[in-house]
């Protein structure tokens, strides 16, 4: 397979190309670092929502909108598709990188992970990247920097001038689509975790409704949570059978029922202290190759319409 973060460069340069009709603001930084505003100073848009995503998971993903009801409204949904789950998913579009560099706080997700390689998820698939580019995908309410961009070429091993930062608030429109296009990777990611070898995932797709725009991080944060635990929905092409399957969807958790605002509340706004088994969706079909078909949990739209203001 090629570099996560060459087939990723492609994207974002693509991006850079069509930034006017995507409604994204291009910076070239001292050092030469790229920082791209996909929706934090600026409102983002749906189609940035959608590249976006393809940038996260180094174009090895097909992503679309359509429509869908929620609670019998009508919602835009975002449906994600891959034949490369672990390493579209896991080794790209997953938000494992915590940043907190001269008072900026923020998570980093996509390919540039995968040139650092530290997270459990690189091990159990086997991958580590090699390039002089680095792209992160970076989740905050402000726009990251030149010291932020340092902190990144360093930890990555890349040039300065070879990082690229497409940054984003939850409490966007790019915020709300990307995060929608998360089903499948917490199904694959939820898998893994349970001891499923992530390689056995041989294709997945997900749909989750796009949670209306908050007016706040928090609210945002909670809502796109509520709308993947509780409105997404994943099917599952798998190579093997496993004998906990049914710990997948998110109504296997105790706190399911509770919308992520009590949630986050309870841990203080802290999310390590929030159990990863949350991070779920809310319904998933299992195919295994030559065996059964497991279909687990279901949506609960009326969470949805109460978290959603319906």
């Amino acid at each position: 397979m090629e570099s996560l973060n060459r087939m990723a460069t492609d994207l974002v340069d693509e991006a850079i190309d069509f930034a006017d009709e995507l409604n994204v603001a291009v910076s070239r930084l001292e050092n030469d670092a790229t920082v791209l505003d996909f929706g934090v100073e600026i409102p983002g848009g749906l189609e940035a929502g959608l590249l976006l995503t393809e940038i996260a998971t180094a174009g090895l993903t097909s992503v679309s909108t359509t429509m869908d009801s929620v609670a019998g409204a009508p919602l835009t949904h975002v449906e994600l598709s891959t034949d490369h789950p672990a390493l579209a998913l896991l080794c790209g579009q997953k938000a494992g990188w915590e940043l907190s560099v001269d008072g900026f706080e923020g998570l980093g997700g996509g390919p540039a992970r995968a040139l650092v390689a530290e997270e459990d998820v690189f091990q159990r698939v086997g991958y580590r990247d090699e390039f002089d580019f680095a792209v992160l995908t970076v989740e905050s309410d402000t726009v990251p920097g030149l010291a932020v961009t340092e902190h990144v070429a360093d930890v990555a091993g890349v040039p300065e001038s070879g990082v690229f930062l497409p940054a984003f608030s939850t409490a966007s429109v790019t915020g709300s689509v990307s995060m929608a296009a998360r089903a499948a990777e917490l199904a694959v990611f939820r898998l893994s975790e349970l001891g499923y070898d992530p390689l056995d995932v041989l294709s997945v797709s997900g749909t989750a409704p796009v949670a209306p725009v908050a007016d706040d991080e928090e609210t945002a944060i909670a809502r796109t949570n509520d709308a993947l635990a509780y409105g997404g929905r994943v099917h599952l092409v798998v190579d093997s059978p496993f004998d906990r399957f049914q710990e997948v969807p998110s109504s296997a958790t105790e706190e399911y029922g509770r919308p992520f605002a009590e949630i986050f509340e309870d841990a203080d706004w802290d999310f390590y202290e929030v159990p990863e088994s949350v991070f779920a969706p809310a319904q998933v079909t299992i195919d295994v190759v030559g065996g059964e078909t497991h279909v687990l949990g279901e949506p609960n739209h009326d969470l949805l319409a109460d978290s959603f203001s319906l």
